[in-house]
């Protein structure tokens, strides 16, 4: 680890105001080189964190943490926010079961004050705590850091329109480098570039004010033409005005790297009254050459040489986020109607092949899943396919938008959730736990899980043939197919295969669990008990005909999912043999009835007790009549 002589004297945010601001810039290179020697070595979100250094130091320099409230939009920007709250012998072990989260978690810090992961969510935050504050009598200040990607995020905007009605004390810093994950897109994007690269709108700011102010007024016809001149002056010449509009007071542009500058312009936030909006220009990756040249890369990453950043993860397999883009293509081809969507995930999500390829057939619509949803409703009533892909844990956003838009009207629309499943490092805002109960109990939606990427391959050509709703979940990462073909399998709507013969036991998987299943017969053959497994492919609707099957020839059956047990597989399987009366012994193994942690994914499949000698361990016991 680097030489850091300055921060190792930082135990807390106040310590930052005995420094000057020479040595305020050697610390921020000193949180730099820990950032990136950090997220060389367990990955993480590295061109986020180092954009906001400075602005941090500046924050933490005006405000009294934990008794003024500092809240961070998503949070993957919290890394120099962590090292300065006296968290850096945790920081080093940064997304590791016994280290920080990648993430601001109320369990960790009194200066984290929410549990952050989604985005557009800290103006909403930080309006609650400013009336809660001021319900009970108190003084402290309340800031929100919000994301221009954020703010393509339909919530952000119901936060403002709030704040400006409300007119409650509140300091909202907008960071604007023009990304979220993938550039920014839409209106807003397109207006905050407008902001940050026309240099005329700044110069001629007071002139411009000054001067309608000061138009003489004559008569009660020559004021209403007057008032609507000075508005279309204003709206021409001074675009901040939509946020004046909403009556939060603007400031800006001021230079996210100067701490001088930021701390200047958030002293006089703090003097004032009622919402302001403190404009910041920063720049992602700051710092880090390889992250200033590409920082859709660096954004989120694992483990990389700090020396060049290359990846140190040797890739063999194609992982299944690449394989749904090269397929997608595929399919694009022949079928003219098909079209992409997704929210602010062009390259998390393995569309950017496609956004190039079929420029009119790609629609990225920020960060509103919701939106997306409901496009996608539009675009199928139009007569299109459209395929919406969007990460697991982000989808959980439009449940509503799901079941109205899409489902109630069996709407052929396509939905695939990549990140499925425990996602490991970046914890529990980030697994995709949920998706197998939620999308389960929708009516009309089809959902299949893939065990490796040929049956991905197979699942996205069959959806496209499907009349309604699909959705397929998959894992991050690589799956066990080195090699996939071009060329897909038919796959009849609702029906599993049995991959493994056995006579003691049945295990009935579901995804990357079929490989579990596989590992954990292994085992148990090794013992001299046999188990079949069944590699579910769709968990609804379910093959029923299949599980009673299984169920008449085994004493046991086991389910084995990467999602919650709650509404999940297992109890669909459990409902259906109460509702055959089958008298055959049933295990399920899941998640159980709270958020997992972070850690690599098979240390978590270990404690939560789904990975192979877990489930190995509890057939043997169930088979010999033992408790567990």
């Amino acid at each position: 680890m680097s030489d850091t002589p300055l921060l190792d004297t930082i135990s807390g945010p106040g310590d930052l105001k005995e420094l000057d601001y020479e040595e305020l810039n050697r610390l921020a290179e000193e949180i730099r080189s820990v950032i990136v020697e950090t997220t060389a070595r367990c990955g993480g979100h590295l061109a986020p964190s180092l954009g906001v250094v400075e602005l941090t130091i500046a924050i933490h320099r005006v405000f009294q943490s934990p008794q003024d409230r500092i809240v961070w939009d998503v949070g993957h920007q919290s890394y120099a926010h962590k090292l300065l709250t006296g968290r850096k012998e945790e920081f080093i072990r940064l997304r590791c079961h016994d280290g920080c989260s990648g993430f601001p978690r109320r369990e960790e810090s009194p200066h984290d004050v929410n549990n952050a992961g989604h985005s557009s969510t800290s103006i909403s935050y930080a309006l609650g705590l400013a009336i809660a504050r001021d319900l009970k009598g108190e003084e402290h200040h309340v800031v929100a850091v919000v994301g221009d990607g954020a703010l393509t995020g339909g919530m952000a905007f119901e936060a403002l329109n709030q704040a400006g009605h409300l007119r409650k004390n509140l300091i909202i810093v907008l960071n604007d480098n023009g990304m979220s994950i993938s550039r920014n897109v839409g209106a807003m994007s397109t207006y905050l570039t407008q902001l940050r690269l026309n240099p005329r709108y700044m110069r001629v700011k007071d002139e411009v004010k000054e001067l309608i102010e000061n138009v003489p007024i004559v008569g009660a016809p020559t004021d209403r033409i007057i008032h609507s001149f000075k508005e279309r002056l204003k709206n021409f010449l001074i675009p901040e005005f939509i946020f004046e509009e909403l009556g939060i007071q603007y400031v800006g542009i001021v230079d996210g790297h100067d701490v001088q500058a930021v701390e200047r312009d958030l002293r006089l936030a703090a003097a004032a009254e009622g919402p302001i909006l403190i404009h910041v220009l920063t720049s992602k990756g700051k710092g880090y050459p390889p992250a200033e040249r590409d920082p859709d890369l660096f954004h989120g990453l694992g483990p990389f040489d700090p020396a060049t950043g290359k990846s140190l993860e040797e890739r063999q397999a194609p992982s299944f986020t690449d394989t749904f883009g090269r397929v997608l293509c595929d399919m694009a081809r022949v079928e003219p109607r098909l079209v992409a969507i997704t929210a602010a995930m062009k390259l998390g999500t393995g569309l950017d092949d496609f956004a190039r390829l079929f420029p009119r057939r790609f629609f990225d619509v920020g960060i509103a899943e919701q939106h997306a949803v409901t496009l996608a409703a539009g675009l199928a009533l139009g007569g299109y396919r459209p395929v919406v892909s969007i990460y697991s844990t982000f989808l959980q956003r439009a449940i509503d938008q799901l079941i109205q838009e899409v489902c109630l009207q069996n709407l052929p629309v396509i939905f695939t959730l990549d990140r499925a499943g425990l996602v490991g490092e970046d914890g529990p805002t980030h697994h995709g736990a949920f998706d197998l109960s939620y999308l389960r109990m929708m009516p009309n939606m089809s959902v299949m899980a893939p065990r490796d990427q040929e049956e991905l391959r197979d699942m996205l050509w069959a959806a496209l043939v499907f009349a309604g709703p699909v959705a397929i979940r998959y894992p991050r990462g690589a799956g066990r197919s080195l090699v996939v073909e071009p060329e897909p399998r038919p796959i009849a709507s609702g029906k599993g295969v049995v991959i493994r013969e056995g006579g003691d036991a049945a295990l009935l998987a579901v995804g990357r669990m079929v490989d579990v299943a596989l590992e954990a017969a292994e085992i148990l053959s090794g013992e001299g008990i046999e188990v079949a497994v069944l590699d579910a492919r769709f968990v609804k609707p379910m093959d029923e005909e299949m599980v009673m099957d299984l169920a008449s020839r085994h004493r046991l059956l086991a389910t084995l999912e990467d999602s919650v047990l709650t509404g999940g597989f297992g109890e669909g399987v459990a409902a259906l043999l109460e509702r055959m009366d089958s008298s055959c012994m049933l295990v399920n193994f899941g998640l159980p009835d709270h958020f997992v942690g972070h850690g690599k994914v098979p240390y978590l499949f270990g404690v939560e007790g789904i990975d192979a000698a877990s489930v190995a361990r509890v057939v043997r016991r169930r088979l010999r009549g033992e408790a567990g």
